[in-house]
């Protein structure tokens, strides 16, 4: 069994992975963010309740990476039954991202990561972010884009799994 302390991370994102878009989108300034984050807002029905026994079974340690912040424990967390989990300390939320940009996420889960292997499930990786990862993270690194409009799916765990298993040990 891997050594705890060197568990991979999974840095996990909310809007677009967890909870589809399909057509909605979060707002893009931050005084309106939080009523997207709030626990009436109609999109988190589309929230899939499976998810949160299917992220704990995988071996690795899960933790926020999300515009939601702590917001995240306090509404998505119960409704997939996870506990509490710790929230990666990001930078403000940047709007317009596009694929040739580094996400305003990408050097916070890195310096977070520590050297140690991580995946990172989000909407909106590119292939420079990716880049920018290998050149600048010690370790093993999977940088897993979800498709927006449906989120995590069957494929995706499956994806997860296996690189998790094959980096654990």
């Amino acid at each position: 069994m891997a050594n705890p302390a060197r568990r991979p991370l999974l840095f996990l994102d909310v809007d677009g992975t967890l909870l589809p878009l399909g057509g909605a989108q979060p707002p893009t300034t931050p005084d309106l963010l939080g009523q997207w984050q709030h626990i009436f807002n109609p999109q988190l029905a589309k929230l899939v309740p499976g998810h949160g026994p299917r992220l704990l079974a995988l071996p690795c340690e899960l933790m926020w990476a999300t515009a939601w912040m702590h917001e995240a424990n306090e509404v998505i967390a119960p409704m997939l039954g996870l506990p509490e989990l710790p929230v990666c300390d990001l930078p403000e939320v940047r709007v317009g991202q596009d694929d040739e940009t580094l996400h305003w996420k990408t050097q916070a889960l890195v310096a977070a990561a520590a050297g140690r292997p991580f995946v990172w499930v989000d909407d909106e990786i590119s292939d420079h972010d990716r880049a920018w990862v290998a050149d600048n993270h010690q370790g093993e690194a999977l940088l897993h884009r979800v498709e927006s409009s449906v989120g995590l799916t069957d494929d995706d765990f499956t994806a997860l799994t296996v690189w998790l298993e094959s980096s654990a040990g």
